[in-house]
């Protein structure tokens, strides 16, 4: 049963552009990068919405950092598209053909709005995905048949799981590389991702060498302030470190090297 008129209102799926891959080596310079300090890193250069706010790692422990691949759901319209016919027509949307271009080390970003009534992946799609090489997907929604997808290891940070499948109830996948919202943050093809236990950030292509400049400083003087503050220091010398403690801790960074 078809559930795209002939004549239907707009032609999908929509397919974006795919900027220049970063370097690979600021990737890998990236990963050491926790989200809790990207996070910090990018509020104080004044990008204040980075946290993807509502998926979860599925399995507790997992980290990611990778580029961003994505792809949008967006609501169902009779005239355009229904879930009716579940994979026989989802093979030819654009959580298919995402699946197709997928690269290694690709991050997928999913606009879904939370929807419990779409489970935007399941084993089969996170099987392919994986053997395609993709890093991890954060999705703002769900996804289903999760005790197999845990079983396969991919990093996947979602809201929760859910028996529907992916354009079931009131979504359909629409476009892939172009921008997405996802937990009220923006997240275009290209950027970063940076996930862990704290949660999934994004962070702007052009940002991303100054947060890792940044956050190499920030983590290498909390590793400091742990040690002083494990042997009885006051908290507020150290965290964050005052003038005369920024010198201790120049000092201690030179012995240390």
């Amino acid at each position: 049963m078809s559930t795209r008129p002939a004549d239907a209102a707009w032609p999908i799926p929509v397919r974006g552009t795919r900027p220049a891959t970063p370097d690979p080596a600021l990737v890998a310079e990236l990963a050491q990068v926790s989200s809790a300090t990207a996070c910090a890193k990018l509020h104080a250069d004044g990008i204040r919405r980075t946290f993807v706010q509502g998926p979860v790692p599925l399995v507790d422990g997992h980290r990611v950092t990778g580029v961003a691949r994505t792809l949008q759901f967006m609501p169902q319209r009779e005239d355009v598209a229904t879930g009716l016919g579940q994979e026989d027509v989802e093979k030819h949307t654009a959580l298919w053909e995402v699946l197709e271009v997928v690269e290694p080390g690709d991050v997928l970003v999913v606009q879904a709005f939370g929807s419990p009534f779409s489970g935007c992946f399941g084993d089969m799609l996170v099987r392919y995905f994986q053997r395609k090489g993709g890093a991890g997907i954060v999705v703002d929604g769900y996804i289903r048949d999760a005790p197999r997808v845990r079983q396969l290891g991919v990093p996947i940070w979602c809201r929760g799981t859910t028996p529907h499948y992916a354009s079931q109830s009131e979504l359909f996948p629409w476009a892939y590389d172009v921008p997405v919202a996802v937990g009220g943050v923006l997240c275009l093809p290209g950027d970063l991702v940076v996930a862990d236990d704290d949660g999934a950030v994004v962070v702007p292509a052009g940002k991303a060498a100054a947060v890792v400049a940044e956050a190499r400083d920030h983590e290498e003087w909390e590793v400091f302030s742990r040690r002083r503050i494990d042997e009885g220091a006051r908290l507020s010398d150290y965290y964050p470190l005052t003038r005369a403690t920024r010198a201790e801790y120049e000092q201690w960074r030179r012995h240390e090297r």
